[in-house]
């Protein structure tokens, strides 16, 4: 009996729990304890629900928690004034005699934890959308939706202020109303995708269980009859704009920002539940938008996109880039940004992609410069005045269209650069020549210059995008 009280006492005593609260929690489909912050609570059939941030994992991996996951003999509060965290030990269970059900155990031992001054106390954030919309209204920032299905199906960006616009994303700022995924569940096309983060879509569309997106104009609908009748009227097959390039299957679209600015939107809402980095931007006239797709008896169905700036001071040659998660692990990111950098090349350029990456893009841009530098190296020739193979920085930068300095960084990283007598010299091994040569014959996705028809705009030289 003395168990059983012990073991209530631990969950009477998670009511106390406030938004800002940092604790140990177990992890869903692990048994790893890590440190997490409360970011709301709510209830559920008289069920207290928390949402929780685990420390240093990433935000995708944040989720609504139950009180029989939580950890609380060791808690740390935030404190009225926000500058510190004080720590609280509640009551230490003791174990459960055996036939006390207890859906999860808790660590053996209390963990203990730094104090951190900057825990916030954090507030449910999703009321204040509609604030937000009020304001940009007022502002003319954001034209009032006029009252119709179309205005109350389909959601427009939020503005947000600060940073220089990037593809129609601002760099993120992680504030209240962005810590929290709002969107439970959507629909696109044949995938069921669980979002990672969050999308400023209306709150009306933050409390359904799940929204339904049409796969070729993005609009979104709040029921799977209400996207059946859309989809009945819908015109569209593919995105709209120009098809550049197609080889079998797969095919890319030229968006113009500013003449398909409501695709744009819908297409920058949509990514930013897969991209945390970046924070929506009302405006698009400024970027071109390419979204890949691949063919079938139905449609072209968009498997991901990048977006450009149309002037870029900085030579970027991409500003958002995203594979949509049912079509990553499978060689199309990197598809992606071949064909990134492929235009570029027509171009007569060198670009970069606009930082920050994300940790997934960041992985697929190293592997794909590495890739692509190797192949240069591994394929030189030696000259009639040399016996050796020779080649310099600036004219891999000219045959790859990749900047300079991601050039240069990625030989630091495969260790291909040494100094020797007083110069830099770039070397390769056998191992890696046949390492190389193994990954690129499983490589079957490829960018062929062939295929593309597209002629480069100087868009410096036009009154108006």
């Amino acid at each position: 009996m003395t168990e059983e009280m012990d073991f209530c006492e631990i969950y009477d005593s998670a009511t106390s729990l406030i938004e800002g609260c940092r604790l140990a929690v177990k992890m869903k489909h692990s048994d790893d304890w890590p440190l997490a912050e409360i970011l709301s609570t709510k209830d559920v059939n008289t069920m207290r629900m928390y949402y929780v941030h685990y420390i240093d994992y990433n935000k995708r991996l944040d989720e609504w928690v139950t009180e029989d996951r939580l950890d609380t003999r060791k808690v740390q509060y935030p404190r009225k004034d926000g500058s510190s965290a004080s720590v609280a030990g509640l009551s230490t269970p003791k174990r459960p005699q055996a036939g006390v059900s207890v859906t999860s155990s808790r660590p053996a031992s209390p963990v203990t934890f730094e104090t951190n001054s900057d825990v916030p106390i954090i507030n449910p954030a999703f009321t204040q959308i509609e604030q937000h919309k009020k304001i940009a209204r007022r502002k003319k920032l954001i034209p009032c939706p006029q009252e119709s299905e179309e205005a109350t199906e389909t959601p427009s960006p939020l503005p947000t202020s600060g940073p220089r616009q990037t593809g129609s994303m601002a760099v993120h700022n992680d504030d209240i109303i962005t810590r929290m995924k709002n969107i439970e569940m959507i629909v696109l096309g044949k995938h069921r995708i669980r979002p990672w983060y969050f999308s400023p879509y209306p709150q009306a569309f933050t409390k359904l269980p799940c929204i339904f997106i049409c796969e070729f104009c993005l609009k979104t609908r709040r029921s799977e009859t209400a996207l059946f009748n859309h989809r009945r009227k819908c015109t569209l097959r593919h995105p709209p704009g120009n098809e550049i390039y197609r080889k079998d299957t797969i095919s890319f679209f030229e968006i113009d920002g500013r003449k398909n600015k409501a695709y744009a939107q819908n297409l920058c809402l949509l990514a930013k539940l897969f991209l945390d980095h970046k924070t929506l931007y009302y405006d698009t006239d400024p970027f071109m938008f390419y979204v890949m797709t691949e063919y079938d008896e139905v449609g072209f169905h968009i498997v991901g996109y990048f977006s450009k700036e149309k002037e870029s001071t900085e030579d970027y040659n991409v500003a958002c880039i995203l594979t949509m998660p049912p079509y990553q692990r499978k060689g199309y990111g990197r598809l992606l940004i071949e064909f990134s950098y492929e235009l570029t090349k027509f171009e007569g350029k060198t670009g970069s992609p606009e930082k920050p990456l994300s940790d997934l893009g960041l992985l697929s841009y190293r592997s794909y410069w590495a890739q692509t530098i190797l192949d240069i190296l591994v394929t030189v020739k030696p000259t009639e005045e040399n016996e050796k193979p020779q080649i310099t920085i600036n004219e891999i930068c000219e045959l790859t269209s990749i900047k300079k300095e991601d050039v240069v960084s990625t030989l630091q990283n495969l260790n291909l650069i040494n100094y020797y007598k007083g110069q830099y010299i770039i070397s390769i091994n056998r191992e890696t020549v046949a390492n190389h040569i193994s990954a690129m014959e499983k490589r079957k996705l490829r960018i062929e210059p062939k295929y593309l028809h597209w002629t480069p705009k100087d868009w410096s030289k036009r009154n108006k995008w």
